[in-house]
């Protein structure tokens, strides 16, 4: 029967309004299911204790809910916390919690694998399996949520979409969970705690910033030199950075939200002053950010780590221009953790 029945978390609230009408029940039992499942999490039918038993059972008949579960636990030498997340597929994310003085930040995964083939990434590595669904999103969130109230006392503060895949490919998705983070009929968390990071692709950033969502946009970028970004990056060839620049104008333009630059730098790739040169400009043309951040090694003999000097060439060559820059340690590197070493090292 399982095979048959549908995932009830992919009804919308006017969906299951529909559904308890054709069964002769009143439609506000729609609003108590809809809070039961995306206010309380609920995982079971049994739990929705306001909804008679006989309803229940008849949920139960025609209905499934496919919750994620924590299938390892790694907890990294500086607080940072890794779960192997298992879908109902038996396929496997990871989602990361990272934990500070003021605040914890949950990065959550929005593909199995990624689509896209940024040659210094781990998670591109893996073969794109499938898209998330809303609900598998969320419960990443919500699992977070709960670890940082049991490890550390206090509620998840932000979330990163920095995870396994590209949240743009998985455009409607993406957006139906961040409503259900955000919304009070769900997780009620503010928007402006949301970071959605994108690899760049111009049309469905537009997209994006028509949604009002009242997010935060973060952008990989690791070169404003095309023919350097295309070796780092090469779906990039695809998207050139003038369009990139359109989008973001636009990005800017709409929501009055400035972008944040996602930036890595290595010995022998991007580490020279006309690379530098070519990033302020960029930057110069939209209202922007900086975070340089930390290289994680992937075994790949290309990919080194900056020297200090370089790192200091870009940081001179930005602030003396009045762009913010932020230089970002990696924390979790122990287990895996940091930036662009997720690939389910820990799944068979």
């Amino acid at each position: 029967m399982n095979g048959t029945k549908k995932d009830i978390r992919k009804l919308s609230q006017a969906d299951l309004e529909a559904y308890f009408t054709t069964i002769g029940e009143k439609s506000f039992r729609a609003k108590q299911v809809y809070e039961w499942l995306w206010k309380k999490n609920a995982h079971q039918f049994d739990d929705m204790t306001n909804i008679s038993k006989n309803l229940r059972e008849q949920l139960g008949e025609f209905f499934q809910i496919q919750p994620v579960e924590v299938d390892l636990l790694q907890k990294s030498s500086d607080g940072t916390i890794k779960n192997a997340v298992k879908l109902h597929d038996g396929n496997v994310v990871e989602s990361v919690l990272i934990p500070t003085e003021s605040r914890t930040t949950a990065c959550i995964s929005s593909q199995v694998g990624c689509s896209l083939d940024c040659t210094f990434c781990a998670t591109a590595q893996l073969k794109r399996m499938r898209n998330l669904t809303a609900a598998e999103i969320v419960d990443q969130v919500v699992i977070i949520d709960e670890e940082s109230k049991r490890f550390y006392n206090k509620p998840l503060s932000n979330i990163v979409f920095m995870g396994m895949g590209e949240p743009l490919l998985n455009y409607n998705e993406v957006i139906m969970a961040i409503h259900k983070i955000t919304l009070p009929e769900g997780l009620g968390m503010s928007p402006r705690r949301i970071t959605l990071s994108t690899s760049g692709i111009p049309k469905m950033i537009e997209k994006l910033a028509d949604e009002n969502l009242r997010i935060n946009l973060a952008v990989s970028l690791h070169s404003a030199r095309e023919e350097v970004r295309n070796v780092i990056m090469p779906f990039s060839k695809k998207f050139p950075l003038t369009d990139l620049l359109e989008s973001l104008q636009y990005w800017y333009e709409t929501t009055k939200t400035r972008v944040t630059f996602e930036y890595i730098v290595w010995g022998g790739v991007n580490d020279k002053k006309e690379d530098v040169d070519a990033l302020v400009r960029f930057c110069k043309k939209i209202p922007s950010k900086v975070n340089i951040i930390e290289y994680n090694s992937i075994d790949d003999p290309k990919y080194k780590q900056a020297s200090p000097e370089a790192l200091e060439m870009y940081i001179n060559g930005l602030e003396s221009n009045n762009i913010v820059v932020n230089v970002r340690r990696s924390r979790g590197k122990d287990i895996d953790a940091a930036c662009g070493q997720l690939a389910n090292k820990t799944t068979s």
